[in-house]
């Protein structure tokens, strides 16, 4: 068996929606505990406009979880008695099964993500996830507008969204580009690289870690369509 990793989706309409996927980031733990060979799992909020921002976006939560393997993941998220209460109350959903590529660092004093296999062409999926110091926490946000506006004009990313467990504080970025050559040459240049330079030097982070994913294949749909539609996974 190999470790599988998913990333759902949910969007929430209606304020009603919207208040429960709120009070469920606190009742949906005790659950999460329980799903049936989930392993590592994480509860998350989501940034207003592309997603790289302080703002929070009350319509948008994600739950990202590793499995034994893809069959267990699919079938948790399909039919496990949660899943389907989120989904019943969004108004729509994505979820996205990867296995992983590389892995580094650590999330809640963790190491969630077994590398299985390298993706050496194609699409792949990147994530970031840090914990920012406080007193960093104001440098970082005032960088992370220009990151945004390269990375939401480049036409290499196939999808995009930020994502984090405490606002402000505890940030995750995931992306889909159409090939490693491509989400390189992003990380090198302009802001993002001044940024990762300034992480480097002045220590923004208490707690960091970098993954990349195989894409294996999704359920659901974002926008009225699956972003994966036009992506060869196969």
């Amino acid at each position: 068996m190999s470790q599988v990793v998913s990333f759902s989706l949910f969007r929430f309409g209606s304020w009603r929606a919207r208040v429960w996927a709120f009070v469920m980031m606190g009742l949906a733990r005790r659950h999460l505990r329980k799903v049936e060979s989930i392993n590592f799992w994480k509860l998350c909020g989501s940034g207003s406009g592309e997603g790289f921002t302080p703002i929070p976006n009350t319509s948008v939560y994600a739950i990202l979880a590793t499995w034994p393997d893809e069959a267990s993941a699919t079938r948790a998220i399909e039919n496990d008695p949660l899943f389907q209460r989120y989904k019943t109350h969004a108004s729509e959903h994505w979820s996205l099964f990867m296995s992983t590529d590389t892995a580094r660092g650590a999330w809640s004093g963790k190491t969630p993500f077994i590398p299985t296999q390298h993706n050496k062409t194609g699409p792949l999926v990147a994530l970031t996830r840090a914990t920012i110091k406080p007193s960093i926490a104001a440098r970082f946000w005032r960088r992370v507008p220009n990151i945004s506006s390269v990375i939401g004009q480049d036409p290499n990313v196939l999808f995009k969204i930020g994502v984090g467990e405490i606002p402000l504080l505890h940030q995750v970025t995931f992306s889909i580009w159409r090939d490693a050559a491509q989400m390189a040459n992003f990380a090198r240049t302009g802001p993002h690289a001044e940024a990762i330079k300034a992480v480097r030097d002045e220590g923004w982070f208490n707690e960091e870690l970098y993954a990349r994913f195989t894409l294996i294949s999704d359920i659901g749909t974002w926008g009225g369509t699956s972003p994966l539609a036009k992506v060869d996974i196969a």
